[in-house]
């Protein structure tokens, strides 16, 4: 018997398997709940779809039905087979991040679902039963800042005496070659500071990928600016609270989560006016937006090379992690919705 199914049916890790994993983890003590699909990092392990569904035959003690909260195409559609086919007791509460329309079969989808919650308010425009807004939130016992910063950096093994990076898919939508870019203009002058595109590309996306690589060679800056690849969700805080500055600078985002993980490490940011970054930036005491690779390079240099300005910054930004962003925050907002479907029966 439970009373809450999250389900993680994607086998890769991605941002929403990150949300979903710091979401659970706040909830566990919370709910009797089951995870179902694939493991996500420090959840409880994962139950089959078919396990999922023989758990929810049956109300659980006190409440009228048992919640699936799902946040994927194909996770909307296992929770429609068991709720209106199989007719079990099960509401549906869908997490939507996408700032755009929907294209068709999604549109539907979600029109389906029992409550959606939207991360922002601009993503909550673009979908039917809006029930809240809950901002994603971050694991601040587990992004911490570093109590020495540079010798935090020297144990990561990379080169320089300061590291930036970029987090994410290496795509050009997540704008991996403005990181390029501004890198090409900043490091010429600072050949204390190392910069790191972490992440993958897809196999569609090795060609700019390589075109990346090509022209950091042509630009002599190889041992500068490094593609460290996919780092594992266990080893990341480590590696964010080491560096000086996190830098996003993409086309398009949903939402946008390593801004808010370098925050939750005492880490300012540079990036582009996507996701939810201006929100983040409190008004640029936290991080600075930049719209083009010239000006995330100015920033960068001019943040950098004030080291009042920097600390300032990241203990701001640390605090509105832990006031405002906090993934404890995130689990209340879901839980009142919870609560209210409950309720009502």
């Amino acid at each position: 018997m439970t009373d809450l199914v999250v389900t993680n049916f994607n086998r890769n890790f991605t941002g929403v398997s990150a949300t979903a994993a710091g979401v659970l983890r706040a909830q566990a003590p919370r709910y009797d709940l089951v995870l179902a699909g694939r493991p996500l990092p420090g959840c409880p392990a994962p139950v089959s779809r078919a396990e999922a569904r023989r758990l929810s035959r049956n109300a659980p003690p006190g409440k009228p039905f048992v919640i699936w909260h799902v946040r994927r195409n194909t996770e909307m559609r296992a929770a429609l087979w068991a709720r209106d086919v199989l007719r079990l007791p099960i509401r549906i509460v869908f997490t939507s991040a996408a700032q755009r329309r929907h294209s068709a079969l999604p549109r539907w989808l979600i029109s389906r679902m029992d409550a959606v919650i939207a991360t922002t308010e601009r993503a909550g425009s673009f979908v039917p039963n809006l029930r809240a807004v809950v901002p994603h939130g971050v694991d601040c016992a587990a992004f911490v800042p570093a109590t020495d910063r540079a010798q935090a950096w020297a144990a990561t093994g990379h080169p320089g005496a300061r590291g930036i990076a970029t987090i994410g898919r290496i795509r050009p939508e997540k704008g991996t070659d403005r990181f390029i870019e501004a890198m090409l203009q900043l490091l010429p002058e600072r050949p204390d500071l190392t910069a790191l595109v972490l992440g993958r590309a897809s196999q569609g996306d090795a060609a700019f990928l390589q075109g990346l690589k090509d022209r950091v060679a042509a630009a002599g800056l190889t041992r500068q600016i490094l593609f460290p690849g996919e780092i594992a969700p266990e080893a990341l805080p480590a590696l964010v609270r080491s560096l000086s500055a996190v830098v996003q600078l993409p086309r398009y985002e949903g939402y946008g989560m390593a801004p808010l993980e370098g925050m939750a490490s005492g880490v300012p940011f540079v990036a582009t006016d996507a996701g939810y970054y201006r929100e983040f930036s409190q008004d640029g005491t936290c991080g600075i937006i930049a719209q083009t690779a010239g000006e995330a390079a100015a920033a960068l240099a001019a943040l950098l090379g004030d080291p009042a300005r920097h600390g300032a910054m990241a203990r701001a930004a640390r605090q509105a992690a832990t006031t405002r962003f906090s993934v404890e925050a995130e689990a209340d907002g879901i839980g009142a919705v919870y609560d209210a479907l409950w309720s009502g029966g």
